[in-house]
């Protein structure tokens, strides 16, 4: 059986208490009601305002109520959505989309193109709050002619059409955004998404109640309660009791143990990688610390031993999957070369330079023992490392406002498979969601923004992988694949993003 700390023990008590209050079905041979383990809680309702909008953990919730403009596959490639059409025009001054008829909000009012143009420029308002606005500000002067939308290109951004599949790529409706104000939303929102929300409980739980009206197929669960469980040992215990039909994110020897049991699990390569920001502050400012952290690190020992052969070892912030990856930028493990660097900037085992790192215990499978593992490497050439515990939430906050330690570990998700948005939005100074400063850089990344040239665009971002690689200004470390563990009574469909979409989800 699964070792529950205290803490967790109350974790799991107190949700399973909230749920008996607002009457969970007693669980039988059939399945009436989906429940969902989730890892992670949704702070706001909102999914293209805030912080909680670039967390790609919330895209599931938010995917399962609002529809993104141009829909995705599961294997990441784009499909018709509520965009059933889209492009440029011969000299890319201008984009063309087609809105679907016959799409319902869940009040029942007809979703219209001018929903999607009003999303569109609400997003793009530098006062509005969308954290993605210097992406969504590069289209403006929105005409319409029946469904058909067009609008000029205020400054050319080779991924628009990608980032309409993404973090705050979603159609909110106006009249009723209008009508009840940012509150009114927040406390009852509405979406065009295949699931209305009938009941939140902040911290707690969400109940997701079919929408009979949805464009698309209709999910074959009538109602879905997603709860939040943030610890992992917590996670295992609801599905392995019963407590829960789905879970995902727990460590891969409980996968492995449990889906050898009662229990059913898929395990598929995700667009997450793992890997640790490195802060230009303190002794991160010294190449050699820098380069020796990173030649330390033995990836694929990482990944046999603490996951369980479940992940990909990258010498990149590129999976094999993305536009730009480019698998002759290597950086070897190599111990013997990091106490030779680190002695040139005079440390050593029995002078280490000492700095902090951060990280996440329970989000993500072994974050925390990952971290221990790679401390441990450290220290044997000269590194000391103390490690601070915190919640996602609080490395978000600290990331935006440039007052990450010296080094935090993240997963950072990329489901469009860009480069802007791995090596892009990780490594460009300017922006909000880096903490490496250099102009150097920034002087690499900047003109590739608007690159129209599709071929030299990718060989640019090519060639800032490999600058970064040489120069070690961050550490990556493997691709994530995501175990998800279900009773045999469901079949669920794992979507490459890792998104966990209850939608997709079928009788066993």
């Amino acid at each position: 059986m699964t070792t529950l700390s205290k803490r967790s023990l109350l974790k799991l008590g107190a949700a399973s208490i909230s749920l008996a209050a607002v009457g969970l079905p007693a669980f039988a041979q059939n399945i009436d009601e989906l429940v969902i383990a989730n890892n992670v809680s949704l702070p706001s309702w909102d999914p293209t305002v805030g912080l909680s909008a670039v967390n790609p953990t919330l895209q599931g919730m938010y995917q399962s109520v609002f529809d993104l403009f141009i829909a995705q596959d599961t294997d990441l490639s784009q499909v018709p959505g509520i965009v059933t059409d889209w492009g440029w025009n011969d000299d890319k001054s201008q984009i063309f989309m087609t809105v679907r008829e016959g799409v319902k909000w869940h009040d029942g009012t007809d979703l219209t193109p001018e929903d999607v143009v009003w999303s569109l420029e609400t997003a793009a308002d530098p006062d509005g709050g969308n954290p993605i606005q210097f992406i969504w500000s590069t289209v403006g002067n929105f005409q319409i002619d029946g469904q058909r939308i067009t609008a000029d290109v205020l400054r050319f951004e080779p991924t628009i059409f990608k980032w309409m599949s993404f973090l705050t790529g979603y159609v909110r409706p106006k009249a009723y955004i209008e009508r009840v104000g940012a509150e009114g939303f927040e406390a009852a929102p509405i979406g065009s998404g295949p699931y209305m929300v009938e009941k939140y409980e902040r911290n707690a739980f969400v109940r997701l109640k079919a929408f009979g009206d949805y464009w698309g197929p209709k999910p074959e669960f009538e109602s879905v309660t997603i709860k939040f469980v943030t610890d992992a040992a917590a996670r295992v215990a609801e599905v392995e009791s019963g407590n829960a039909h789905v879970t995902l994110e727990m460590p891969y020897e409980e996968f492995d143990r449990l889906k050898a049991g009662k229990l059913e699990g898929v395990a598929h390569p995700v667009s997450d990688i793992a890997m640790i920001f490195f802060n230009d502050i303190e002794v991160m400012a010294d190449p050699n610390v820098r380069k020796a952290a990173v030649m330390a690190v033995d990836k694929q020992a990482i990944v046999d031993r603490l996951l369980s052969g479940y992940g990909v070892p990258i010498d990149t912030l590129q999976t094999p999957e993305y536009a730009a990856y480019d698998a002759s930028i290597t950086t070897p493990y190599d111990p013997d070369g990091a106490k030779a660097l680190l002695a040139k900037s005079g440390y050593g085992p029995d002078n280490p330079v000492k700095f902090k790192i951060q990280t996440t215990r329970g989000f993500k499978p072994k974050d925390y023992e990952i971290i221990q593992a790679i401390v441990g490497l450290w220290r044997r050439v000269g590194i000391e490392a103390e490690i601070e515990v915190y919640e996602v939430a609080k490395h978000y906050e600290l990331r935006a406002t440039d007052q990450l330690a010296p080094a935090a570990f993240y997963n950072w998700g990329n489901s469009i498979g860009d480069p802007t948005t791995s090596t892009g939005f990780a490594m460009f100074g300017p922006s909000p969601h880096s903490v490496w400063d250099g102009e150097d850089l920034a002087a690499m990344i900047g003109p590739l923004w608007g690159e129209a040239d599709e071929t030299k665009r990718i060989e640019g971002w090519k060639a800032v992988d490999r600058k970064i690689a040489e120069d070690a200004l961050v550490l990556p470390l493997f691709q994530y694949v995501q175990p998800i563990l279900h009773a045999p009574g469901v079949k669920v469909v794992p979507h490459t993003s890792g998104a966990l979409l209850p939608a997709l989800m079928t009788r066993g």
